[in-house]
């Protein structure tokens, strides 16, 4: 079996891997971070989207092994000091949720559109956030929650 070792959320994780194991999977069980959630293991629903070396990924579609070196951030790796990173502090004050299970790989993918479209307007965010599926909310809020968030931070 392989070794995989990668820094996952700012500490460095290695593990002895079965080298068909995603790297959802390996987030979720090995590493017991269960806030990467998993949708439909096709690429879809975007609940499983992490930030692999800054960039958004739908890890479950990607290797563990193929992460191997990487720095990956997960949504429990976004908050510091206790703070919630500016995403999913206007995520919650634009009420961009609502049963919450979309919401991981929402504000990982948001994070990524802002950082690679700084001042979005709605339909960029509309068109970015495509590959992300929420059943609940009907994405305005969402969108709203974005928006602020990149105002916010100036992208």
């Amino acid at each position: 079996m392989p070794t995989v070792t990668m820094t996952v959320n700012g500490k460095q994780v290695s593990a002895d891997i079965d080298p068909r194991t995603l790297l959802a999977d390996f987030i979720r069980v090995n590493l017991d971070l269960t806030g990467t959630h998993i949708g439909c293991d096709t690429s879809q629903c975007g609940a499983c989207t992490i930030l692999v070396n800054g960039d958004a990924v739908k890890s479950c579609t990607m290797l563990a092994v193929q992460a191997d070196g990487a720095e990956v951030t997960t949504i429990e790796g976004l908050a510091e000091n206790g703070e919630m990173h500016p995403m999913q502090a206007a995520f919650k004050e634009h009420h961009g949720l609502q049963c919450g299970f979309c919401t991981p790989g929402m504000v990982m993918s948001a994070i990524d559109l802002v950082k690679r479209h700084p001042n979005p307007d709605e339909a960029t965010i509309r068109e970015e956030l495509d590959g992300n599926i929420c059943r609940c909310t009907g994405y305005h809020n969402i969108v709203k929650a974005v928006k602020a968030a990149a105002d916010a931070t100036g992208g």
